[in-house]
């Protein structure tokens, strides 16, 4: 059985509640995607001055960014309230409209994961959100009647990690797109910063970048390492968190310097040790290390592909140079990644030849 993971996987019930405590309730608060939160609080100013519903909402990007946060924010900006459901929830368009139908004026629907819905559920969606209609087939066969049912102005908020996978028909409804990107260090020492206000946490500057760094750019990883750190000091009787706790802390739950967890390093290991490098397949080198091939493939892979550990090929999957440096291995010749001579990069003997060639022109 497979061990929990600090930077991906399910949450606890305790560990849900503290989250949710931590977010913010309103654009104001809410720290990172400057972009992203300057152009919803135009949307949503304008729909206010006009008296009207916000057209609705995609916000699409990598877990843990902040989508259902800014979800809750439309609504209380809104001054509306809030429904919420998933994609995976509704299986039949009779789920959706009894969803849809249920709605008061103004409401927000958020969605979560809304590509994963059924086919039927999101043709019914298209004339939801552009025609506030919907039709209720009742019958069957020849004798099967459409009625149509209006529905009062809502605003559809949708989420999800697989932009690629909506239908464009259903990508085009919505009138604002946002695309999330992952937190710099310092955006992340912001929210890390506001997090430990909450929790009355008191931590110096050097313990906010120790954690940060390791967070790998998400505001929720930087918020459960926080966690974890907090739990640590209260059992050594550290009142104030720095740089040296924050570290030692984090060491202890298996999260190093680059953010990396047990499944990323084993991996890495696996990857280079058994195989040599690779390529591998990912079946193969998910029995090296003992997990299904879907949780290699979708909670470690992501990561080590954008630090530049690990590459995927039509081959396989290979260890990139900075793997082999990061575990402290010596990089063999020829492999992926490994820093090549700039051509045009000038030399200290370069510069001195320059220099005696512009005087002998002279």
């Amino acid at each position: 059985m497979a061990e929990p993971s600090l930077v991906a996987g399910g949450e606890e019930p305790e560990e849900r509640a503290i989250e949710a405590a931590l977010r913010p309730k309103n654009l104001d608060d809410f720290v990172g995607q400057h972009r992203v939160r300057k152009q919803l609080s135009l949307v949503l100013k304008a729909s206010r001055m006009r008296g009207r519903s916000a057209d609705h909402v995609l916000f699409s990007g990598p877990p843990g960014l902040g989508k259902t946060t800014l979800a809750m924010i439309v609504a209380a900006e809104m001054n509306a309230p809030l429904r919420i459901s998933s994609g995976p929830a509704i299986q039949h368009a009779g789920d959706l409209a009894a969803i849809l139908s249920s709605l008061s004026e103004g409401e927000v629907l958020f969605l979560d994961e809304i590509h994963r819905m059924s086919r039927p559920a999101e043709e019914m969606l298209y004339m939801a959100m552009e025609d506030f209609r919907v039709d209720i087939v009742v019958g069957k066969g020849a004798g099967a009647t459409a009625i149509p049912l209006e529905l009062p102005p809502f605003t559809l908020v949708g989420a999800t990690t697989r932009a690629g996978l909506l239908p464009g028909p259903l990508r085009d409804r919505f009138g604002f797109t946002g695309h999330l990107e992952f937190y710099s260090v310092e955006e992340l020492e912001l929210v890390l910063r506001r997090s430990a206000g909450l929790l009355d946490l008191k931590v110096n500057s050097a313990g906010f970048t120790e954690i940060a760094g390791r967070s790998r750019g998400t505001p929720r990883i930087a918020n459960r390492l926080l966690r974890r750190v907090r739990d640590w000091a209260l059992v050594h009787g550290i009142d104030q968190i720095d740089a040296r706790s924050a570290s030692a802390a984090l060491d202890m739950y298996e999260v190093d310097k680059r953010g990396l967890d047990r499944l990323d390093r084993s991996v890495l290991e696996a990857l280079i040790t058994k195989f040599g490098g690779g390529p591998v397949g990912l079946s193969t080198l998910a029995i090296a290390v003992g997990e299904e091939p879907e949780t290699v493939e979708t909670v470690a892979e992501p990561y080590l592909v954008r630090e530049g550990l690990l590459g995927r090929t039509p081959r396989g999957r290979i260890a990139m140079a900075p793997a082999w440096t990061h575990l402290g291995l010596a990089v063999p010749a020829g492999v992926f990644g490994q820093e090549t001579l700039d051509l045009f990069e000038a030399g200290p003997d370069d510069e001195e030849t320059s220099s005696e060639w512009v005087s002998s022109t002279q």
